[in-house]
């Protein structure tokens, strides 16, 4: 299959091209030809004004279910939504049953994603079955093709067991990937502590259980020179703790999520259990500095944090509701929407570069002879995610029917062509 892309702007610091206006002639998953124009018989044209080509976009942080909850979402659906949303890649957190903390359920998810569109990277647990006492297998994990290891939305509570896996990683220089949370503060907490809580007589999970970790971790992390990326921050002082240990030069990096980036505690004025995610919603001070942080390079990657759940666990009242909602889909418009004057480079790297560097992706730069791994997006155009264009299995989300800035025109990945309407 011959695919030209006509008149994109390429975005790759490594492609002698980056910065351009090309058009781009991709011959059976290969780029055969980068040029100022390409006249050629194609099977597949793609003509439309104002596109940014990047590398394919990675997300670090999702829920896929599978195995155990597919009534939620599955590999396939969650690949799906991931194609839509402009994705080549997709970290999978091991919060299934069973937990992936075993060489076994790592081949399950890699051999599964060899026929999907996207590539799907197990994140293997630190502990065994994400119980926080004792190491898993960390090492077999990592031979069968775990890209980092996590224990997903269950922060390693002991100081003992994280300072082992810290250690342990080392021997092949792997990377932990933590949500901060101390569950022993605000342990019933409902959304963010605050006058927003207090007004809405809702129970509230206070930031100094996030931060209280984030420090823990970075101490432990200077005294293991080990690797640790902290996702879903929340916090501006948890911010400041990692960019403080960016500047001691630890190996620290952090992303955030688009919602934490486009909402704050204020939008929970309605009870709407689409918000009602974990980390909570913020203050809008909090809100504000992550925007701030991500435009100034402070924030390493977007994770969506793309979170199913099914009906009766969303429409219910807020205090049963489970937490998370999905986002794949709309993660770069969200991003788009609460940033528009970011950067189009800035965009790139946040779903890109960085996430290569962190976690030693290797991909193609965009040049002649090289594999088409492309994620293709304008910034003029404009996202709104339907219940029939949904294409996760669940639909907990609070931006159906709303438009957003920004869009994804389709991924070239695996030889094929993948299209949004």
């Amino acid at each position: 299959m011959i695919i030209v892309l006509r008149k994109v702007t390429i975005l790759d610091p490594g492609s002698p091209y980056h910065n351009s206006q090309k058009d781009i002639m991709i011959d059976n998953g290969f780029i055969k030809q980068i040029d100022d124009s390409i006249d050629a018989a194609a099977d597949q044209i793609i003509d439309t004004k104002d596109c940014f080509v990047s590398q394919g976009w990675i997300d670090v942080f999702a829920n896929f279910c599978d195995p155990g909850f597919e009534y939620k979402e599955t590999l396939e659906t969650g690949a799906a939504a991931a194609c839509a949303g402009g994705f080549t890649h997709v970290f999978v957190i091991p919060d299934t049953q069973p937990a992936i903390s075993g060489k076994a359920q790592v081949e399950y998810i890699v051999q599964r994603s060899k026929s999907l569109p996207v590539d799907i990277h197990p994140l293997g647990a630190i502990s065994r079955q994400l119980e926080g006492k004792e190491l898993a297998e960390m090492y077999d994990m990592y031979n069968s093709g775990a890209v980092a290891f996590s224990d997903g939305l269950h922060a390693v509570q002991s100081a003992g067991l994280m300072l082992k896996a810290l250690q342990y990683i080392k021997a092949f220089d792997g990377v932990l990937v933590t949500v901060a949370l101390d569950k022993t503060v605000g342990r019933h907490g409902l959304m963010n502590e605050g006058i927003i809580s207090t007004r809405l007589g809702l129970p509230g999970a206070p930031a100094i259980a996030e931060e209280l970790m984030i420090a823990r971790d970075i101490e432990l992390v200077k005294y293991t020179a080990s690797k640790l990326h902290f996702t879903g921050v929340s916090t501006a002082k948890g911010l400041q703790l990692i960019s403080d240990a960016k500047q001691q030069g630890l190996p620290v990096t952090c992303s955030v999520t688009p919602y934490h980036l486009l909402f704050c505690d204020e939008d929970l004025q309605n009870y709407d259990t689409n918000l009602k995610v974990n980390p909570p919603l913020r203050t809008r001070e909090d809100m504000i500095a992550l925007r701030n942080a991500v435009s100034e390079g402070a924030v390493d990657c977007i994770a969506s944090h793309h979170m199913p759940q099914d009906w009766d666990n969303k429409v219910c009242e807020f205090e049963y509701a489970k937490a998370g909602m999905i986002g794949l889909q709309t993660s770069y418009a969200s991003v788009q929407t609460a940033l528009p004057d970011l950067s189009t480079e800035r965009i790139a790297a946040l779903y890109t570069t960085k996430a290569q560097e962190i976690f030693g992706l290797k991909q193609a730069s965009i040049a002649e002879g090289n594999a088409a791994c492309l994620t293709i997006f304008n910034r003029h155009m404009t996202t709104t995610l339907t219940k029939e264009e949904n294409k996760s299995k669940s639909s907990n989300s609070p931006f159906l029917d709303k438009p957003l800035h920004g869009k994804v025109i389709g991924i070239i990945h695996k030889g094929r062509l993948h299209l949004n309407k």
